[in-house]
């Protein structure tokens, strides 16, 4: 439930993503460790990665490797090595919600929503969220 006048209603953590070095190993030991369920991995050309997106209960991970070694997947592993890379809220009507977050002085990467791996998504720059990559994703376009 929205709390007060919220620029961005958050509905529940869709997501957490982990930036890995080689996603095969990754899936593997996940697989292994807490007995995760093999998934297709997806080559995401205009991103520059492949990445994989697991059930874990009745939440998710997403686990990305980079292809591109100038993107920023790239960076964030040379510069702070594998782990958490961001978390992704689901929200609804996600034009709306990066219009508002705008206006109220939030930097985004994306200032509109591009495809990706879990629907129609786009990022908020981590200098306005204390360090941390956010990824929004519409609810109405995840098919969940």
């Amino acid at each position: 439930m929205p709390i007060g006048n919220a620029v961005c209603n958050a509905r529940h953590i869709n997501h957490v993503c982990l930036a890995v070095s080689n996603i095969e190993e990754a899936l593997e030991f996940y697989k292994e460790t807490f007995g995760i369920a093999a998934t297709e991995i997806v080559d995401i050309k205009d991103q520059g990665v492949r990445a994989a997106l697991v059930e874990v209960g009745g939440s998710q991970i997403e686990f990305i490797e980079s292809t591109d070694p100038q993107n920023g997947v790239a960076r964030f592993l040379e510069n702070k090595g594998e782990g958490v890379h961001h978390i992704c809220f689901e929200v609804e009507d996600l034009r709306g919600t990066l219009d508002r977050l705008n206006e109220n002085g939030v930097q985004l990467i994306d200032e509109s929503p591009r495809e990706g791996l879990s629907g129609e998504i786009a990022f908020i720059h981590p200098k306005s969220s204390r360090g941390v990559l956010i990824e929004l994703v519409d609810q109405d376009t995840t098919g969940r």
